[in-house]
């Protein structure tokens, strides 16, 4: 791990062009508020700009972050909803693919009177490509859906019923299909090619209904089931306020937050980087997945931080 004291404008020029596999970028938000950990401490910084000085900057980084990703690498802005304008522009620039994360930090708030209140940060996922390298991840499975639907038990484990016929809305491949002296041919069709549902069959996977008249459906095993495929909405990951973690930083981002990112981007021993590297979260989630990492930060606080939360 790589810690770095200084501008990230005179250091990632530096950086080999092509070399680091996941960018994130948690850069000030253009929010014009002075971040301080608590009302006696000096950590933290101030995030006073007009919208013309914080489009340069912005500008400037991604200018220098762009060369040293690698061809299927990808970059995360992250940026609070209000001012993510802005930084979309300047990321549609230079990026072909720029997708936008829905992070839900929080729940409601009781004390806002005069505004409705703000409960969405935005990551952009940014890449040149749709070869990026992506693995997939998955969110906790719903409490009441996991404990209501696994009920169905065979030689395998308890399963769920996954749907094979297409809805009314929707029509798929049309073809018979007869197992156990029943055939089913639905009118709308099947969600899968004959081949895959033959698979299913061999491998003893169709739950055949003994209700004449009803579907066949596919066994979802609880015991194979990681969770739920991650959308564009992560909405199970608290911010540190609301979760368990210490506040390190004014702008703390969670863990967890980081380690799908990186899990989602990266292989054991890839290159990560976090220009503005704050609190070192980044590094924690680097350590913690057995990635490589280099943190860069201009406020000596941070550093002092950082260089505590990962034993350097």
């Amino acid at each position: 791990m790589n810690i770095i004291h200084n501008d990230c404008l005179l250091e990632l020029s530096k950086l080999t062009k092509n070399s680091v596999q996941t960018i994130y970028l948690d850069p000030p938000f253009n929010s014009d508020r002075n971040y301080r950990l608590d009302a006696n401490s000096t950590v933290g910084f101030d995030d006073t700009w007009t919208d013309e000085q914080y489009s340069e900057f912005i500008e400037n980084v991604i200018k220098l972050c762009v060369p040293i990703l690698k061809p299927d690498g990808s970059l995360f802005f992250h940026i609070s909803s209000e001012e993510m304008f802005l930084p979309f522009s300047i990321l549609q620039k230079y990026f072909k693919i720029v997708k936008p994360i829905f992070w839900k930090r929080c729940r409601s708030k009781n004390n806002i009177k005069n505004n409705l209140g703000s409960s969405i940060d935005i990551i952009f996922w940014c890449s040149q490509n749709s070869k990026r390298k992506f693995h997939m991840v998955y969110q906790p499975k719903d409490e009441y859906y996991e404990a209501n639907s696994f009920k169905n038990k065979d030689h395998r484990g308890n399963f769920a019923l996954g749907h094979l016929v297409c809805d009314r809305t929707r029509k798929g491949y049309d073809y018979e299909f007869t197992i156990q002296g029943k055939t089913f041919h639905p009118d709308k069709g099947w969600r899968i090619n004959k081949e895959e549902l033959e698979n299913l069959e061999k491998d003893d996977r169709l739950y055949i209904p003994k209700k004449s008249g009803s579907n066949l459906y596919k066994k979802i095993y609880l015991h194979e089931n990681p969770g739920k495929p991650s959308m564009d909405l992560w909405d199970d990951i608290p911010s540190i306020a609301q979760g368990v973690e210490e506040r390190k930083y004014p702008t703390a981002k969670p863990v967890k937050l980081i380690e799908r990112i990186i899990d989602m981007t990266t292989d054991e021993g890839d290159l990560v980087l976090d220009p503005m590297a704050g609190s070192g979260t980044t590094g924690q989630a680097c350590k913690n997945k057995n990635r490589n990492c280099i943190l860069i930060d201009k406020n000596k606080d941070a550093i002092d931080i950082m260089k505590n939360r990962v034993d350097l």
